[in-house]
Parts: C-alpha cells; structure tokens; sequence
C-alpha cells in the first residue's frame, strides 16, 4: 500500500497572534520533548528542503512507480514531468540505489517555489539517506536547546552565527534555509521549524496552519 507523506508538526505549539501570523510559542508540542532532549546518538537535525514531496517505490532494486503525495505520476507527464526529470538526475547521481520499499524525498528545482537553489533543472533527493548523510547540522548538539537560542540560531545574520543553507554551502553559495527537519533516530518520529514560524521573521511566510 502506497503511502502519503505524514505531516510534519512544530515541535513548538504554534498560535495566532494579534497580526493573525500563525507563529510559534516558547511552549514545547506535547510529545515532541524529544527534539530538546536527545543527545547526538538519538536526534538528528537536518536541513530542510523547500520543494515537493515526491516518493518513490522500488522492487527488486528498480523504481517501479513515482508518487507526488498519493497521485501517481506517469513516466511521461505532461503537467509532472519535472518531477520524473528530478528522479532521473537523481539515479544519475547514485541517489537512488536503495533497497525495496517506498522511499520519501523532496524535488527541488526551476518550476518549485522560485527555485531558490538556483538549479537548471531539477533533482530529488530522500531523506533518509542523502538528507542524514549531507545535510545534518553536526553543530546542533554543542549549544543550548531553548526556545530564545533557537530563535537566535535562525534568525541572526550568518556572519553572526546564524543557520545557513547546507545544500547551498556545498555549491559556493553562503544563504538562508528554509528551516531544519528533526528526526527521532530510534522511532521515525519528525519535527520540522521554518525560519517564518518565528514571530521576527521578515518576509514571506508559508500559509499553512
């Protein structure tokens, strides 16, 4: 059975402020202790992608299907047909050389939010793998966890410390990420914070709730 990439929370409670911005509190999400609490052998914090999600499954060590979310996505697609050219420079570059099962991940790219990666085209890349292998903050468990620490780690300017992109370090270019993923290496568990769940933030936010 097929399925859906599950949604990923804050590990902060998030609520409407006055401005009727959806931002995040200082108040931990109950059951996500975890983020705050693990040592480096039990959380890891990763880099978090700003594309679509797109999984793929494998059998027999062949990919047999591409999804995007629970729509399945043809090999030849008129309207998706990035997201199969993001899969195939995937396997170019070895990323997809994984054992059987559906596997999650995110495509990035030209035609996926203003291609902030300033791609060509267009590449996916999973999560378990590629994202823990290369794009884990290694720092993350060497400072303090609060909320204040946080909030100055992601919204300080680089120069000053602040949280930059490790996917574009890799290719010259020293800016901002979208946020970080948290992942509970012992249960599967994620957690995700954006830089604009932070009532500070200055520019465009997501509007999910």
């Amino acid at each position: 059975m097929i399925k859906d990439m599950p949604k990923i929370e804050s590990p902060f409670v998030r609520k409407m402020d006055n401005d009727e911005e959806y931002i995040v509190t200082p108040e931990i999400t109950k059951g996500m202790e975890w983020v705050f609490e693990g040592d480096e052998n039990e959380v890891l914090c990763t880099e978090k992608l700003d594309g679509t999600d797109v999984s793929v499954v494998i059998e027999n060590g062949e990919i047999t299907s591409i999804w995007n979310r629970k729509e399945k996505i043809p090999f030849f697609s008129k309207t998706k047909i990035f997201i199969v050219e993001g899969v195939i420079e995937a396997f170019k570059r070895g990323y997809t050389k994984l054992p059987d099962g559906q596997h999650f991940g995110e495509v990035i790219g030209l035609k996926l939010n203003g291609n902030p990666y300033k791609l060509e085209g267009h590449l996916w890349i999973p999560f378990n793998t590629y994202c823990r292998e290369h794009l884990a903050y290694k720092s993350f468990h060497k400072y303090p966890k609060g909320f204040e620490d946080i909030k100055k780690w992601f919204l300080n300017d680089i120069k000053d410390g602040g949280i930059f992109s490790l996917f574009m370090r890799k290719r010259g270019i020293v800016v901002k990420p979208e946020g970080v993923v948290f992942h509970d290496l012992k249960t599967g568990q994620m957690a995700k914070l954006r830089l604009d769940m932070f009532k500070e933030f200055k520019g465009k936010r997501h509007k999910d709730l």
